[in-house]
């Protein structure tokens, strides 16, 4: 698959970053790949992955729409096309809770499709409240049988990203994308975005500073990137190799939001050298 690999569209989704990786394991001998921070997946999707794959996420509708894609796509895509794409139809579906597994994921593909910038994003009532996006166009539905072969080789699990310990064994690669803001000027705990209705928060970055000790004690190797803030660095100082990547920003379709951006990329990957790279 090419560059922006996923099937969704996903706030923080590393599209851009697929050369970066391949890159970084052109040489790497690995086992299973591991993926607790699963979004839209685009790095699990680009990369040919020579055994199993576990994913998770702490969004249960992705990840029900991840399973039932695997599983059930033939019925997923016959509920998807029953669904109209004008603006009172969307709304309509929009304001559906259904309690049927395979209509919850055709929903969220509609949304996903339809929505403002393709934006995941949750009242407080946990209700989602993204607006038309009046895109035109109809689903690829040739790319989502691609994607369900694909998924062919994972466990796709709801829960939280440090109950990845349980599959890591040694020779596996595990990608780590936490959510985290990319705008330079954060320097609080307020940096981290809420894709999810959990902030992910210091503490949390703590939590995952633990989970990359465990990753090295079992001789695993990981990829991690994150908010390019000094705390970040304090928290993963000696972690691996810490790499400053500049890379073109454009989350949520606001000009005041795109730009030039720094991120750090920490790695325990033979070869890979501190460095700064450009987009």
């Amino acid at each position: 698959m090419a560059k922006n690999a996923s099937f969704i569209r996903w706030a923080g989704g590393k599209g851009w970053f697929i050369p970066v990786v391949q890159d970084m394991i052109q040489n790497l001998q690995f086992n299973n790949y591991i993926e607790p921070f699963m979004g839209g997946a685009s790095i699990f999707f680009a990369l040919d992955l020579p055994n199993k794959a576990y994913l998770s996420d702490i969004n249960e509708e992705l990840v029900n729409t991840f399973t039932q894609i695997r599983d059930n796509l033939h019925a997923v895509t016959e509920k998807l096309k029953e669904y109209k794409t004008d603006k009172d139809s969307y709304y309509v579906i929009r304001e559906k809770e259904p309690t049927d597994l395979i209509e919850q994921a055709a929903r969220f593909l509609y949304l996903n499709f339809y929505s403002f910038n393709g934006i995941y994003r949750v009242n407080s009532k946990g209700k989602y409240n993204v607006p038309y996006g009046r895109r035109s166009g109809e689903f690829n539905y040739d790319r989502l049988e691609t994607i369900r072969e694909k998924l062919q080789i994972a466990d796709v699990q709801n829960r939280d990203f440090a109950a990845c310990k349980d599959v890591i064994r040694k020779g596996d690669l595990v990608f780590l994308d936490p959510p985290y803001a990319v705008s330079s000027k954060s320097t609080d705990n307020n940096m981290f975005i809420a894709y999810n209705p959990t902030l992910f928060s210091l503490e949390d970055q703590q939590r995952l500073a633990d989970l990359i000790d465990y990753i090295r004690d079992v001789r695993a190797y990981f990829i991690l990137t994150n908010a390019y803030h000094p705390e970040i660095a304090k928290i993963f100082e000696g972690k691996g190799e810490m790499l400053t990547y500049d890379r073109t920003c454009n989350i949520g379709g606001k000009a005041a939001r795109r730009g030039k951006v720094q991120e750090y990329i920490f790695t325990n990957i033979p070869g890979v050298k501190r460095e700064e790279a450009e987009e």
